[in-house]
């Protein structure tokens, strides 16, 4: 019986959710327990379909047009004349593969990118969108998925330690303030 680490190894750590997960260990642990297809990774395609067949020993299927189609390895660009710097795609990006600061423009570090269109929906004006990486001259690569994976990762650890200190912070704040007292916004 093939494990969820398995899976996960062949799926291709973009973190898009486009398989209906937040993220590509979600949704290997969810086709270990038998509760997703192996044909829901756009990203992956026919390939990832065909290696997750093998591995488990089932029939390959077509990917699932619910969950979106196949297409080129795809890399978000910022307009960067239409980029008013609101920092609403720094936090969707599962790799941090942007880079600004507040009323700054910001920019998409294609080394890093992996594609996953996280980025597009909160943006206010519309100036994130995505192109096939081919198209643009001397872009690098794609970035593999074992240095996705580290990079999704490392942004989580950001994120929850982030978060304990926030909570530290306002949990020192009130007691600081006293019984009764409300909490100052940081």
């Amino acid at each position: 019986m093939a494990s969820a680490d398995d899976i996960d190894a062949l799926l291709p750590q973009t973190q898009c959710t486009r398989c209906g997960y937040p993220g590509c260990r979600p949704y290997a642990e969810a086709i270990t327990r038998g509760e997703a297809g192996i044909n829901h990774c756009p990203p992956g395609g026919a390939a990832t379909i065909a290696a997750l067949a093998t591995l488990l020993q089932r029939e390959p299927l077509p990917l699932n047009p619910a969950n979106g189609v196949e297409g080129p390895p795809l890399v978000a660009q910022i307009d960067e004349a239409t980029c008013i710097g609101c920092a609403k795609c720094l936090p969707p990006c599962p790799v941090d593969a942007i880079v600004g600061a507040r009323k700054q423009m910001h920019t998409v570090v294609l080394e890093l990118c992996t594609g996953c269109e996280l980025c597009i929906a909160p943006c206010p004006v519309d100036c994130i969108s995505m192109v096939p990486r081919t198209s643009l001259a001397g872009a690098p690569a794609a970035p593999d998925a074992p240095a996705n994976r580290q990079r999704f990762l490392a942004h989580g650890d950001r994120l929850t330690r982030h978060a304990r200190e926030r909570d530290a912070l306002l949990a020192s704040r009130k007691q600081l303030a006293g019984p009764g007292a409300l909490p100052q916004e940081i």
